[in-house]
């Protein structure tokens, strides 16, 4: 039991740092961003080019560990290269696509997204290739952290609680961002009203490309985060899109910290219910969460009633 737990708070902190860019985009754009998955395995692929790139410039074959971690130094750098050039995409991909459909119908914007997602995907694909691959194939010894006798005990590897420990000071940056500084007020007051917030003299467009540039960084690290603890797949965006759905719904569409929770909740559930229907059938578990809060709370758990 104790062990299930813990995965699923390793797969929530990666699932509530791609919930927190998505729901962050719908409260500031006004509409779901289904093309956010992509964004999230972009930036893991485009980490594992940059990550060969520096192998090959300093003439290694693979990455010296920092023990007690995985991964060496070269991953870290190629994550930040991974997070400017992630943040690049969305950039663009507003600029060519959304800036121009921004002031009609809303659903235009998520059809829009949609063939986004899907040109992405395949141009992906294309690029890198339909085979599964990995940062580092380092073996990890996992930590013990409660004896088996108690509810079955507890491992973790340190990339696991290196995962929890990024997700929580992401977390806990975020929330100083947008309660310490001018932009992320700037960003609740475009939330709350962009028209009341552009008269009272707020950079609208600035906050929205602001909006693309976090929302892509936190895809980044969470697709990143996910490259190193599971593998490196072409479909990596298309299969964490439905808990990303999940979370932000069920934590309240729009709110960055019902997203967090969101995230974790979800994570939870998908491990729990492993012994239960299998790991084949453990994504519809989000399928059942968003049906679920929809039922019972439409607004999710920290949502307001409109």
């Amino acid at each position: 039991m104790l062990q299930l737990i813990a995965d699923g708070l390793v797969v929530g902190s990666v699932v509530s740092l791609g919930a927190v860019g998505l729901t962050m985009t719908y409260a500031i754009l006004r509409f779901a961003n289904f093309a956010h998955g992509e964004l999230l395995a972009w930036g893991a692929y485009l980490a594992l080019s940059m990550l060969g790139i520096l192998l090959a410039i300093g003439g290694a074959e693979r990455m010296v560990p920092l023990s007690p971690f995985s991964f060496g130094w070269e991953l870290v750098v190629a994550a930040l290269v991974a997070c400017v050039g992630a943040a690049a995409i969305a950039l663009v991909l507003d600029k060519l696509l959304f800036s121009r459909l921004r002031h009609g119908a809303a659903i235009t914007l998520v059809i829009a997204s949609f063939g986004a997602a899907l040109a992405l995907r395949n141009l992906l694909q294309f690029l890198w290739g339909p085979i599964p691959t990995y940062y580092s194939r380092e073996l990890q010894i996992a930590i013990p952290l409660v004896p088996r006798d108690v509810l079955g005990g507890m491992r973790i590897t340190p990339d696991q609680l290196l995962v929890l420990a990024l997700a929580a000071a992401t977390v806990v940056g975020l929330h100083l961002f947008l309660t310490r500084t001018t932009l992320g007020k700037a960003m609740r007051a475009t939330a709350l009203n962009p028209q009341l917030a552009r008269v009272a003299g707020v950079d609208v467009d600035g906050v929205i490309r602001a909006t693309w540039i976090i929302g892509a960084v936190l895809a980044t690290i969470a697709g990143v985060l996910a490259g190193l603890t599971v593998q490196l797949r072409p479909q990596l965006g298309f299969d964490l899109l439905l808990p990303l759905f999940a979370a932000a719904i069920l934590g309240g569409i729009g709110n960055v910290y019902g997203a967090v929770l969101g995230g974790l909740i979800v994570g939870l559930a998908e491990s729990l219910a492993v012994p239960l229907i299998g790991a084949e059938y453990r994504a519809a578990v989000s399928f059942l969460v968003i049906i679920a809060i929809l039922l019972v709370r439409p607004q999710g758990l920290l949502g307001e009633r409109t």
